[in-house]
């Protein structure tokens, strides 16, 4: 075909240029990759995760490379809200792209003040709710694996956001993802968000301690993606499509294969984490090969190609 693909997407009522964003936590606040490439040629930005208060995080050493991938325990990091608004956000708002801020905390009152500070500020096109993030004692997934509590604060979340769209970040540890998956959707989540990082651990087998001084940290890189394709395609076929919520896909995405696989599976967009650090272009590589395979395969609209696993 001649003409060049559509590879434009409806994520939650947001057009998006194209299904790709950044993963949170992998990419800063704002335009830390703009010395890189245009960020405005990202279909979406996801910022690193906001609290109500500033955290310091974990001690270091907090993140360790492994085969086929990266374990981190950086434990939510971030300058806090106040200081995110008068020091980012100014930044966010000349950015011409759609930007998600993750939102964080430890309990779930903590989450609604983050997002009452943050909703209908321009900029913002929409929320990422993190009850999954493996690396924090309290919050996080904790909430994350109870389908009651995943409820109860989408619910309450969702009435701060307002009209701003709300995606759930999910965990896959838990014994049926679709549950919570659900549980978020019944609470109004607007989107979904999977996966997030699995609880891992590396040993130095000199001082048989472990590497990162929380013990254990989040792994993520493609060893995880065979997991991430298959839980996708679960919350797909078993939530979101008959619900209508769009799912973004992530956890291991480093070429457009990758990418193309989690649409196939049931993703309307895409994120690219990890392997932003070894190549900080490769979310302009994904886009790039999504549409040549696009053009390949003679296929007009990138969202024939959402759930069309045969």
């Amino acid at each position: 075909m001649d003409n060049k693909p559509d590879i434009s997407v409806d994520f939650a009522g947001l057009t998006l240029a194209n299904p790709v964003m950044t993963a949170s936590g992998t990419c800063g606040y704002a335009d830390e990759l703009s010395s890189f490439f245009d960020v405005s040629s990202l279909g979406g930005f996801i910022t690193k995760s906001i609290t109500l208060e500033p955290r310091l995080g974990n001690p270091p050493p907090r993140i360790v490379e492994t085969n086929a991938g990266m374990l981190n325990a950086i434990g939510l990091a971030n300058l806090g809200v106040e200081r995110f608004i008068a020091e980012k956000l100014p930044i966010i708002e000349k950015m011409a792209t759609k930007v998600f801020v993750n939102l964080a905390g430890r309990e779930i009152d903590d989450y609604v003040a983050v997002t009452e500070q943050l909703a209908g500020r321009d900029g913002i096109s929409g929320f990422e709710l993190n009850i999954s993030c493996p690396n924090v004692k309290k919050g996080g997934i904790t909430i994350g694996t109870d389908p009651e509590q995943v409820e109860k604060i989408t619910k309450k979340v969702k009435k701060a956001a307002g009209d701003t769209p709300l995606m759930v970040k999910l965990t896959p540890t838990v014994t049926d993802i679709s549950v919570t998956a659900k549980a978020a959707v019944d609470g109004g989540a607007d989107a979904l968000s999977l996966i997030n990082t699995l609880t891992a651990m590396v040993i130095d087998i000199e001082t048989r301690k472990p590497v990162l001084a929380n013990r254990t940290g989040g792994i993520s890189g493609p060893a995880i993606k065979p997991i991430a394709v298959y839980l996708v395609n679960k919350v797909y076929n078993e939530v979101a499509k008959s619900a209508g919520i769009p799912i973004l896909g992530l956890g291991g995405i480093t070429t457009a294969s990758d990418a193309i696989e989690f649409i196939i599976a049931g993703a309307t967009a895409v994120a690219i984490g990890t392997a932003t650090f070894p190549n900080p272009l490769a979310a302009m590589d994904v886009i790039g090969g999504i549409e040549k395979y696009c053009q390949r395969k003679d296929i007009s609209e990138i969202k024939d190609l959402i759930g069309s696993l045969q």
